[in-house]
This record gives C-alpha cells, sequence and structure tokens, in this order.
C-alpha cells in the first residue's frame, strides 16, 4: 500500500507523527500547530515533490485514509491529556467528543461515505483548544456548569458547522486554493 508514497509524503507524515508530541508537553502550542500540519500537510507535500524533483504522486491514492488515521493519533493525545483535567465535566466532554469523531471515522471507513464526518463533527478538537486556552489565560471562561458547556459547544459549533460542511459535505478542497494562490510565490518554477 505504502510503495506508491514518495519521499515528501512521508516527510510530511513523519512531520505530522512528531508536531502532536508536542501536546504532551506543551498544550496549546501543539493543539495550534497539529491542526495546522494537518490543513497545509497537501500543500508540504506539493512543495517538497517540486523541491526533491519528484513525480507528482504525493500521497497516492491513500491520502484520506492517512489522513484520518493521522488526525485520530493527534487527538488521542489531546483526549489522553484531558484525563488528567481536575474538572470533570470539561474532561466527560473532551471523551465523549472524541469518541463521537471517532464513531464518525470508523463509519466513514466502513462506508467511504465522506458525508459521514458532516455527522459526526469534530467539534472535540475545538473544545480541546478552547479548555486549554481558557484554563491557561481565561479561567473565568472555563464551563463550571452543563449550562455554560452548553453556550460553549454552541458557540464552538458554529464555525465547525461551516468548516465541516464545506469539507465533507460540499467536499471543498481548500488546499488546492491555498497551493495555487501562495505556492508561486514559495518556489518560483
Amino acid at each position: 500500500m505504502l510503495s506508491d508514497l514518495t519521499l515528501s509524503a512521508f516527510i510530511v507524515i513523519g512531520l505530522r507523527l512528531l508536531l502532536p508530541l508536542t501536546i504532551l508537553k506543551w498544550r496549546v502550542f501543539g493543539a495550534l500547530v497539529s491542526p495546522l500540519a494537518d490543513a497545509l500537510d497537501v500543500v508540504l507535500v506539493d512543495i517538497l515533490v517540486l523541491v526533491l524533483h519528484e513525480p507528482q504522486t504525493g500521497f497516492g491514492n491513500h491520502y484520506q485514509f492517512i489522513d484520518k488515521w493521522l488526525d485520530m493519533y493527534y487527538f488521542t493525545l489531546e483526549v489522553l491529556v484531558s484525563l488528567w483535567w481536575t474538572n470533570k465535566l470539561a474532561k466527560n466532554t473532551s471523551i465523549a467528543l472524541y469518541l463521537y469523531r471517532f464513531a464518525g471515522m470508523v463509519l466513514f471507513e466502513i462506508t467511504g461515505i465522506r458525508k459521514i464526518f458532516f455527522f459526526f463533527p469534530n467539534l472535540f478538537e475545538n473544545f480541546f483548544l478552547y479548555y486549554v486556552i481558557a484554563t491557561k489565560w481565561f479561567p473565568r471562561l472555563v464551563p463550571k456548569t452543563k449550562k455554560q458547556l452548553a453556550v460553549v459547544l454552541l458557540l464552538l459549533y458554529i464555525p465547525k458547522f461551516g468548516q465541516e460542511w464545506l469539507l465533507h459535505y460540499a467536499q471543498a478542497h481548500p488546499w488546492g486554493w491555498i497551493r495555487d494562490t501562495f505556492l508561486p510565490f514559495i518556489i518560483r518554477r
């Protein structure tokens, strides 16, 4: 399966495996850099393909599979961190949101239907980031009641709803726009 991946794909996979380890020590940094690496992985592969003069295969036909499991890898590191939270409401919410997204990923792997992710949104990642930032700099914004938690989740869900619809229901590919807009400035052909 992995024989058709290029060196550039393996380099980016390595980055996507190493960068999330920062979640274990630097929660906020790791929670920001991991989704950034996820969002830019295709663009990074395209840049490396050009730099390394490789054929234009990158991830081959395996991108969806590799991407979703690398996502779950860093989500798993985040949920492990959340197991140490003393706020039981936040901890239980984190675990529930993680399991909900994981269920969506398993259904996607079984069916191959990307629209499933629209119905299993990744609210876990947004909640984890919100909680580590609020705990560190804005402790008054940490939800302490179910009502406060509901408000936080609703506010986090609004932009996530649009993102999930765009990526998994409309099946847009924003990395193509990123690549076409910024790649010419990075590497002159």
